[in-house]
């Protein structure tokens, strides 16, 4: 054999062993063999508060960060005064039919930018970015680096000149701030400049008692002044050789191991008060967190995070794609079984939920906590017209509800500046607020009379509130929440009044969010049914928790009165679910937003078993619309077609979207090197929408029941699921063979009827007696709200659809035991 025969049998070798001495068989794990070429390939680190994106550089390391409250501008709402004549007037300009004269009126009194307007929200902006640059390493060699999504580190590993170097980053859960561990296989090899950047255009880096820091101040935006006062330290604590102090530079010179601590804090308390001593509150930490061994430092990280992330796991079997980088395997996924991908990703998005809301902090916003620029995309706000909510739907059934809490508590900062709008625009007791909000909590109308004139953000993010009460079943919760609930009715009993047939209590203006029924821009309607599907909840939702806190008795008979008259849906010409309360749909309308299913995914209004025939024309409405969408849009699509119970077609849509995106902006969805979702460009729902997909395809829990393994798709055949959580405070856990159950584990916090939904022909066999379900489930928190009838155009065509054959089975649970049941198939008598 010659020398270069040798050679390449020796590399091939090699090639085997590196793939297989990788940790690339740990399923909860990121991994590449090359540093991030731009930051849509840099890893997500975060504590909730602090978030990191390490590039992974050999020569040179960037670490950009981010801080939750360093948004542009001062406290304020944007409340448009003087306007109420206006919306009356846009109001009758719609009964009267004259929608064309309604929108050029909202845009004329609602413009989307002018210099005199108040059409602001203020965008999320980068602290900077923290730079290690090591001479030498600019052709390392064995390079890797991970995500560890189990323990929340991220590592690289290289060598140069026969020194193997590492790095371990995290975002301390507990020290609360960002933590880099620095070693050589030999000693006294770690030669390095430590630095900081920012694009702030107000800040300063400077050094002070061997620590480096940066501070400034956020920028202004449309007339509002950047107030928000940040500072950040890096404090290096080195094991041998030597620093040096440069005016805005620190060099390490042959150290063995070196760790940093970096700490960053503002002047933000809440929403209306900067009073905070943003310099007192970074040292505090630094000074706390410096003092701590890193092996110490990086076990309590390890274990706080882990209380949440660890009561999920999720097995969906294995194939040698899982020997491949994780941007490898996203670009032959379309092509190649990868299940295990499929669970890293259902992973991944309850960690950047981890990562992105903890209680005490702000919610995950358009890109969580991760944002490297000044006047990012959108803002970088809290869009509520769909985007914020889908951050939050794996919360639950994930078993993270406390990331829920930063929305809660968003809420009832909403619920106050939301008076001034409601009063101010509509005359109206209670709160509102509009599609976007931001730090400084505004609720008035942003980006204009077409896409802002949609006064429905409060009733759908409080819809949360009632869910979190489901799954929880805590009194004392819907107590503190209840204002939020009641200020919500209250609103919308004022401001319904009757549509142009007399028959109806609608609200107007509004529109079915971003999408139009004419051309040339026309969407301002009254009483779209995504409003109806809304105010059908925020009703019910508030007359349950009042009678269960025995309240507002007056209240609740009004509201009851309202909700009687409020429009049925209805089914259109071409079968299809109508998006407007007149057939108006376009079966070639392919728009993002598909508001109208509001009432199939994430509310319970539609059900295969209760209204068959709501089930059919949503289908309809989806398969118009089509697949191919932007990345949260096609997240949606996956929560739909699982209420749908075509589980295929959820998988389809997953496959989709774990594909390379097609461009830096645009309609076609896709997942970025880093599995960060992209609309395009780059925002977190489409990574939460599709978590809470794949959740929805293994359990639900929201039509009265818990119906198990509703949408298992075909190439998922085998598979197991632990800590899933079921309305009613149950744990579930399932596994399945060759697509059908085999066992079920269910825990129950609250004790109370655990009703099941089954395939028939399988029963289960287990710790309690079962018993066949032939009344309405007596368990409180499966209370199934009554939906009119729909009305059905005499031009649809409904062909049915295929409802599965199943039975509900009950049985008694006790709270804190837990019931394990195998699967049998049952007995068939001969004819």
């Amino acid at each position: 054999m010659n020398d270069n025969r040798k050679r390449l049998l020796l590399a091939l070798v090699f090639t085997v062993l590196l793939q297989f001495s990788l940790p690339a068989q740990d399923k909860l794990k990121l991994f590449y063999d090359s540093p991030a070429a731009d930051w849509n390939a840099a890893l997500p680190l975060g504590n909730g508060r602090l978030g990191a994106m390490v590039f992974g550089g050999a020569a040179r390391e960037e670490i950009q960060l981010n801080e939750e409250t360093i948004w542009a501008g001062e406290p304020g709402n944007n409340v448009t005064r003087g306007k109420r004549a206006v919306i009356q007037e846009i109001r009758d300009l719609l009964a009267n039919g004259k929608a064309r004269e309604a929108q050029a009126l909202s845009n004329e009194a609602f413009p989307r930018a002018a210099p005199e307007n108040l059409d602001y929200g203020m965008p999320y902006q980068t602290f900077g970015s923290l730079h290690l640059d090591f001479a030498g390493h600019d052709q390392p060699k064995q390079y890797y680096r991970e995500l560890d999504i189990e323990n929340a580190v991220a590592r690289t590993t290289y060598t140069v000149a026969g020194v193997r170097y590492a790095r371990e980053i995290f975002t301390s859960f507990d020290d609360d701030v960002v933590i880099v561990r620095l070693t050589a296989s030999k000693p006294n090899s770690l030669s390095l400049k430590v630095s900081l950047t920012s694009p702030q255009l107000v800040h300063r880096v400077e050094t002070r008692a061997n620590n480096l820091l940066l501070s400034g101040r956020s920028g202004s935006a449309d007339r509002k002044i950047g107030k928000v006062q940040f500072t950040g330290a890096v404090r290096p604590i080195l094991d041998g050789g030597k620093l040096e102090v440069g005016d805005d530079t620190l060099e390490i010179k042959e150290a063995t191991a070196v760790t940093l601590y970096v700490s960053i804090a503002t002047n933000f308390k809440k929403y209306n008060d900067l009073g905070g001593d943003a310099s007192l509150k970074m040292q505090k930490r630094l000074d706390k967190a410096a003092k701590r061994q890193y092996k110490e430092a990086l076990t309590a990280h390890m274990q706080l995070y882990k209380k949440q992330f660890a009561r999920v796991s999720i097995d969906l079997g294995t194939s040698a794609q899982a020997l491949k980088t994780t941007d490898r395997r996203i670009h032959e996924f379309a092509s190649a079984s990868d299940p295990q991908l499929v669970a890293l990703y259902f992973q991944f998005g309850r960690y950047l939920l981890i990562s992105s809301s903890q209680p005490g902090g702000q919610p995950a916003n358009l890109q969580g906590i991760w944002n490297h620029k000044l006047n990012p995309p959108w803002d970088s706000k809290y869009t509520v017209n769909i985007n914020t909510e889908m951050n939050y739907w794996p919360a639950e059934v994930t078993n993270l509800s406390e990331t829920h809490e930063p929305l809660f508590s968003m809420l009832e900062d909403l619920a106050v500046t939301g008076q001034e709008s409601a009063q101010a625009m509509y005359g109206a007791r209670g709160w509102v607020m509009h599609h976007n909000t931001d730090l400084w909590r505004i609720t008035g109308i942003v980006d204009g009379g077409f896409y802002g004139m949609w006064p429905m953000g409060g009733a759908w993010l409080s819809q949360h509130i009632w869910q979190h009460y489901l799954y929880q079943g805590d009194r004392k919760f819907l107590e503190k929440y209840y204002p939020v609930l009641q200020g919500k009715a209250l609103y919308y009993l004022d401001v319904l009044h009757q549509d142009r047939s007399g028959k109806y209590l609608v609200l107007s203006p509004s529109i079915s969010p971003e999408n139009s029924y004419m051309d040339g821009g026309v969407g301002v309607s009254a009483g779209t049914t995504m409003d109806n599907q809304l105010i059908f909840d925020v009703f019910h939702n508030f007359l349950q928790a009042a009678e269960i806190l025995a309240k507002d008795g007056q209240l609740c008979d009004s509201v009851r009165q309202a909700l009687a008259h409020l429009a049925p849906m209805q089914i259109g010409q071409y079968a299809q679910l109508q998006e407007w309360l007149e057939d108006l749909d376009r079966k070639t309308d392919r728009h993002r937003h598909i508001s109208h299913l509001y009432g199939l995914y994430p509310a319970g209004q539609i059900s295969p078993f209760r209204n068959p025939e709501l089930m059919e024309a949503a289908q309809n409405s989806l398969t118009y619309r089509g697949d191919k969408s932007t990345g949260w849009s096609m997240g949606w699509k996956v929560n739909w077609w699982a209420r749908l119970l075509d589980g295929n077609r959820s998988y389809k849509l997953i496959k989709d979207q774990l594909s390379p995106p097609e461009g830096e902006t645009g309609q076609g969805g896709g997942t970025y090197p880093n599995l960060l979702d992209a609309h395009p460009p780059f925002q977190i729902d489409g990574n939460f929408g599709c978590t809470s997909g794949i959740a929805e395809m293994l359990l639900q829990s929201y039509d009265g029941n818990i119906y198990l393994l509703p949408a298992l798709p075909d190439a998922l055949p085998n598979g197991k699921v632990t800590g899933l959580k079921a309305r009613g405070g149950f744990t579930v856990d399932l596994a399945w063979q060759n697509s059908v159950l085999t066992q079920v584990n269910i825990h129950s916090a609250l004790g109370g009827t655990c009703r099941i939904r089954l395939p028939k022909g399988l029963t289960l066999r287990g710790n309690a007696p079962m018993t066949e379900a032939t009344t309405e489930n007596d368990n409180p928190f499966y209370k199934v709200n009554a939906i009119k009838k729909p009305l059905v155009s005499n031009k649809a065509q409904l062909k049915g659809i295929d409802v599965p054959a199943t039975y509900l089975v009950d049985f008694k649970t006790q709270r804190g035991k837990e019931y394990v049941f195998t699967v049998e198939k049952l007995r068939v008598p001969n004819p």
